[in-house]
């Protein structure tokens, strides 16, 4: 009797995890905004001929049966199946019920490169952020040569030029100043130099 009552909180405990886990990738993931190389699946509830897979082009549109170029660079997936909803029920159909689903997603990259372990390009998460420690952690962490307190994180601008931004990391690891572990973007180039001394 003890056995099965242990079993039946057991299995109860795992579900309710699971469904806090489903719960809160759905938040991270509505959260994404789509980009350029994303390839999305829509379908249109009752009408299979507008049933789509497409590619968002670099700059940042996909071409949509009935409405042609559509721009959706930097939607929510629920801000594009609104979108679309509106456009179709504009001059098309009366009740439009669209979902999108990103079939696959662009890729995205940082590279760390210098004084850490493993040196290289490295995906980041999809749905959530990535910190300058959790790329410095995929390259294994810093060889006994780094200079932590000058860490270059270099970032090119949409109009081609390129910011530097120079962290200290043992303010963050030793110093507990949480807001200079910056949030990464797609592209950015972590450096890590050598110490002389």
């Amino acid at each position: 009797m003890k056995a099965k009552r242990f079993f039946t909180i057991a299995l109860f405990l795992a579900l309710f995890l699971f469904f806090l886990s489903a719960i809160s990738g759905w938040t991270q993931a509505s959260k994404y905004k789509l980009q350029p190389s994303d390839i999305l699946t829509i379908t249109v509830h009752n009408h299979p001929d507008l049933t789509t897979k497409t590619r968002v082009s670099t700059d940042g549109y996909i071409t949509f049966p009935l409405l042609g170029k559509v721009i959706v660079k930097d939607f929510t997936v629920q801000e594009l199946e609104g979108e679309l909803k509106r456009l179709l029920e504009r001059d098309y159909l009366v009740s439009a019920q669209v979902v999108v689903f990103i079939e696959e997603y662009h890729p995205r990259q940082v590279s760390v490169l210098g004084e850490v372990k493993l040196p290289g390009k490295f995906d980041m998460p999809q749905e959530k952020d990535m910190t300058l420690l959790d790329a410095i952690a995929m390259a294994e962490g810093f060889t006994k040569d780094a200079l932590e307190k000058r860490v270059k994180v270099i970032r090119t601008k949409e109009d081609g030029t390129k910011n530097t931004i120079v962290i200290n990391v043992i303010d963050i690891t030793h110093r507990d100043k949480e807001e200079k572990n910056i949030i990464l973007e797609p592209g950015d180039i972590i450096v890590v130099p050598e110490s002389f001394f």
